[in-house]
């Protein structure tokens, strides 16, 4: 809040009230300045500049790292990619006060009374304009520890309602004895899935090397034809099914009844969505044992020594099928009766399958757990513990420089499962920049795929990393950008654009700015892309995905006749961006295929234009 009333004008003070009366009761509550904030959003105006000596290739560079503030870098990368990115990953500081969160260059500590407030507004301020990056199949992913869970979910809630699909857990490390409160070891993370309603994760194909006999049906697979419910939680699915072609009868097991329901156990009236046993019986879709082995009881004593004995159909473990102590089905029913042993199976066709497609589990299986019993029906992403992720650091760089990076191999799953060749993945915490790793050794694995099939390889996912330097007073020269995000792709040897953030004042008229800001920010915000510049050419061409843009830094004559005889591709339009558009008009005249404007107002109007 205002730290003085006195200070603030009589608008500020209604519109501040009228937010205040408009606001919810119900949810997360916490102190915000919010005049200041529109202050920057109406005064400061975000800029790039292009650092070539810590860029890498030639460019033009459509993979980006920014240096700086990520607050003014959303509010840029609003501006250049609003509706385009198809997956957002952060990896927030956790708030825990142990020096994790660095905010307007100072650590915040734990027994800062605003602590909470001041995380949970730095964290909205960044979270409102993410949202608007996203495609409609896009997707938001957010790593978190336990402890703030409940804030940020909340802080989510009110940012983006309706958007919460759920939480993967992942399993950070092997275990810890500390026991901190209540003796209770945390050794998880949650990553909270925040999306689109176009977004579904990828998934897998479902296999059909399972379904390797087949009949008159097609491709089948043998099936188990139980559930894990015992006779008492579903008493109805408890009875015996008889062979038909045998009259064979076998018993059910109390402990894993039968998954389907029978026709003398429906009520009068009651229908039901699947086939009963009956009709699956008939449809010829339950298996029975080959081996047709049975015995037949004269008497109840006779039932009672088998049961003692151990004599009697067991199941797989080896537990006795037919009990005395069950009246569902009394043991007099069995007299006089062929007795199977065996359990039926179900004939699973491939032609049931409701989708093409396994759905994602939230559990993030852990690579160190080599007897995990994976659910047949979903699948899994296969992770790391957090020291992956440092040792993979250390391997690069030769020492440990950045403080608990998250494992590639956690990444790599979550960019899989959220993306495809041509999507573009941002990441505005980005840290050391693990999740650029993350991309590219997807790309590589996609174009070599592409590559042992003989086949074209699929365009490149891109990556946006921002990262700020994390300096503070007693550390004012700590650049965590330069030092530690660019060596790892450097090392990594990848190419991209090292940009840094700017400021200047929303009234620009243009005068005293560098080409080194103007030139990225038109690229980047016109044509999706950045480029060297160039001091012997009063005109750059960058080539976007719908576009083609001519920054004019010095207009002259040959610049004048070169635009005039420009031919446009079919189908493109070129937009002409210029501080002096007046004689650009005049010598191009109408042309539908080229587009006049300018500067700096088309940069204004696009960093200020539906600013929170």
């Amino acid at each position: 809040m205002p730290d003085n009333y006195d200070n603030l004008s009589r608008e500020q003070l209604i519109g501040l009230l009228r937010k205040r009366d408009l606001s919810r009761r119900l949810g997360l509550v916490w102190e915000r300045d919010e005049i200041e904030h529109e202050r920057i959003l109406s005064e400061e105006l975000p800029l790039v500049e292009l650092d070539e000596s810590l860029s890498r290739g030639d460019g033009p560079w459509v993979d980006l790292l920014i240096e700086g503030d990520n607050f003014p870098a959303l509010r840029f990368l609003r501006a250049a990619y609003k509706g385009r990115v198809k997956c957002i990953y952060i990896d927030p500081p956790y708030n825990t006060g142990n020096r994790d969160f660095v905010y307007n260059d100072r650590y915040l500590d734990a027994d800062n009374a605003f602590r909470h407030s001041t995380w949970l507004e730095f964290l909205y301020r960044r979270l409102s304009l993410a949202r608007d990056l996203l495609r409609e199949d896009g997707v938001l992913l957010v790593s978190i520890n336990d402890e703030n869970r409940a804030y940020l979910e909340l802080l989510l809630s009110q940012i983006w309602p309706g958007g919460r699909k759920g939480t993967l857990v992942w399993r950070s490390r092997i275990g810890d004895n500390s026991g901190k409160g209540a003796n209770l070891s945390v050794n998880h993370e949650h990553i909270l899935v925040w999306a689109r309603d176009g977004f579904i994760f990828r998934g897998d194909e479902k296999t059909f090397s399972m379904y390797s006999q087949s009949d008159e049906g097609g491709a089948f697979r043998i099936s188990d034809l139980t559930q894990a419910k015992t006779y008492i939680e579903r008493p109805n699915a408890y009875y015996p099914i008889n062979n038909p072609a045998t009259d064979i009868w076998y018993p059910p097991n109390p402990d894993q009844v039968w998954r389907f329901a029978s026709e003398r156990k429906l009520e009068d009236g009651q229908v039901i969505r699947k086939d009963t046993i009956e009709e699956l019986i008939k449809k010829g879709r339950i298996l029975f044992p080959r081996k047709t082995q049975y015995v037949e009881w004269n008497s109840i004593d006779e039932i009672l020594v088998a049961i003692r004995n151990g004599n009697g159909p067991k199941d797989g473990n080896g537990n006795q099928l037919i009990r005395e102590n069950i009246d569902l089905i009394p043991l007099f029913f069995w007299l006089g009766k062929k007795v199977g042993f065996g359990i039926p199976a179900y004939k699973r066709y491939a032609s049931d399958m409701a989708e093409d497609t396994q759905p994602l589990s939230s559990w993030v299986k852990s690579a160190a757990e080599k007897d995990f019993q994976s659910d047949e029906d979903t699948v899994h992403i296969e992770s790391g513990f957090t020291d992956e992720g440092s040792k993979e650091l250390r391997r690069l760089l030769g020492d440990k420089a950045f403080p608990y990076p998250k494992p590639p191999s956690l990444l790599r799953g979550l960019v899989d499962q959220s993306t495809g060749p041509g999507d573009i993945v941002l990441d505005f915490f980005a840290g050391s920049a693990t999740t650029a790793q993350a991309v590219a050794e997807l790309n590589e694995r996609d174009a070599k795929a592409a590559r042992d099939a003989g086949e074209s390889e699929p365009e490149k996912r891109r990556w946006i990393m921002v990262s700020s330097t994390e300096a503070t007073e007693d550390e004012p020269d700590k650049n965590i950008c330069r030092d530690v995000a660019a060596r790892r792709l450097a090392a990594l040897n990848l190419e991209y654009a090292y940009l840094r953030m700017q400021s200047a004042s929303a009234a620009l008229d243009g005068r005293g700015l560098e080409d080194a800001w103007i030139g990225p920010s038109v690229g980047l915000i016109l044509a999706g892309c950045v480029k060297r510049h160039k001091d012997d050419v009063g005109i750059e061409w960058l080539e976007g995905d719908d576009s083609l843009v001519a920054y004019v830094h010095d207009l002259d004559p040959a610049v004048l006749d070169e635009l005039e005889a420009f031919k446009v591709s079919a189908g493109k339009t070129a937009i002409v961006a210029s501080f002096q558009p007046g004689p650009i008009r005049q010598r191009v005249g109408q042309r539908p295929d080229m587009r006049v404007v300018a500067l700096p107002d088309v940069l204004v109007k696009a960093l200020t234009g539906g600013a929170r």
